[in-house]
């Protein structure tokens, strides 16, 4: 991530994912605006125009700034983006912009700028910032650093999950039926990865259709999860047009659906590793400044592909197999029966990498890894 001191940008990312950490390495000197903190949330609050008057008591200017301004959790005043343009047009000042929610700001219909801020997205920890990286780690405890880093990371998750809800979701008041909407947290979770089915997901949590498109709406706009968008070119086959949605980081996950240890060879670890690996092709995605899209493709037959890269088709399939077999290849061929692919790669945790007789990569997961974040896959 190429953050400039000369920009001014808006730095978007869930909670403990490190945005405050890569600010003060990156800015040291820079001056900076805590709205978590409740007393300098409550004098911005109140009085936005501080920020005008602080800059113009310090002289500031595009000639005299040297280091961004940092205004961390802004969307928590939303007001505060008004004086930031003023001070943007008329001082030629430059502020990184950080949230962990740019909910509050879409439907508010706050000043995002009018285009004068560039927008960069923080993820968990990916695969090439971890010495040693432990796959059973990440799938067991999450990448958030905290967890990851820690022997004990289900406390932690615990806590780190029960702040979102509180924080993220009733402080915000994006919802008033906390207790339906905690259904549909551990329901997403059971869920995650697999087509979303809003009639069922409605029926379980005691709620309408529409109620429950909400709800995954709030997860996205709070940077909680994603939703992945089926491939929709139509060939001979019919498709599946329903959505897919995944969580930011396999901490959710680990907490609603109160799981055990994921180990190889069980149904647990092959959903947990397409999540993980689901994480690194995102980060990747805004990391390296490609923004590829991303879909997964299924057939009304249960033929599917998991990951489908760009606009020139490079297919993915995801096994938690040790020793890949043609039967895991079918989706693969299938969709390369009606799709012109540039690459049809199968991630699996065999321990050579393999190419069949007719094109088909089976890549060992950290090789893959290697490749994706060296900029040779896509």
């Amino acid at each position: 991530m190429a953050l400039s001191s000369g920009e001014t940008c808006f730095l978007w990312g869930p909670r403990q994912t490190g945005k405050s950490t890569l600010l003060k390495t990156l800015f040291p000197k820079a001056t900076r605006y805590d709205l978590l903190l409740s007393t300098e949330y409550q004098r911005f609050l109140h009085s936005p125009g501080l920020i005008r008057e602080y800059c113009l008591g310090a002289g500031l200017d595009g000639n005299t700034q040297i280091e961004p301004i940092i205004i961390d959790e802004i969307q928590k005043v939303p007001a505060l983006l008004d004086e930031v343009h003023w001070l943007i047009e008329n001082r030629g000042l430059h502020f990184i912009l950080c949230g962990s929610s740019a909910r509050k700001l879409k439907r508010g219909h706050a000043n995002l700028l009018g285009g004068r801020a560039v927008r960069y997205e923080m993820f968990p920890l990916v695969f090439p910032e971890i010495h040693d990286f432990s796959l059973i780690k990440a799938l067991n405890s999450g990448l958030i650093p905290r967890h990851y880093e820690s022997q004990y990371p289900l406390k932690l998750i615990q806590s780190y999950v029960g702040d979102y809800l509180r924080e993220e979701i009733a402080a915000e008041a994006l919802t008033r039926n906390i207790p339906a909407f905690s259904r549909f947290l551990e329901i997403a979770a059971l869920t995650n990865g697999e087509i979303i089915n809003y009639t069922n997901i409605a029926s379980e949590c005691g709620v309408s259709s529409p109620t429950v498109r909400e709800y995954f709406q709030i997860l996205e706009d709070t940077l909680i999860g994603r939703h992945l968008q089926p491939f929709r070119k139509r060939k001979k086959r019919r498709l599946v047009l329903s959505q897919k949605f995944y969580f930011f980081d396999l901490a959710p996950v680990i907490h609603f659906t109160r799981r055990g240890d994921v180990l190889p060879g069980s149904e647990l670890f092959g959903r947990a590793f397409e999540h993980f690996l689901h994480m690194e092709i995102t980060a990747h995605a805004s990391y390296s400044g490609k923004s590829y899209p991303m879909y997964f493709w299924k057939t009304s037959s249960g033929m599917e592909v998991d990951f489908i890269l760009g606009d020139h088709e490079i297919a993915i399939e995801v096994k938690g197999t040790d020793h890949a077999q043609p039967k895991h290849l079918k989706g693969l061929r299938q969709f390369r029966e009606e799709y012109t692919t540039s690459r049809n790669i199968l991630v699996s945790l065999d321990e050579r990498e393999r190419r069949t007789e007719d094109g088909m990569e089976i890549l060992p997961w950290k090789i893959f890894l290697e490749k994706l974040w060296a900029d040779e896959i896509i």
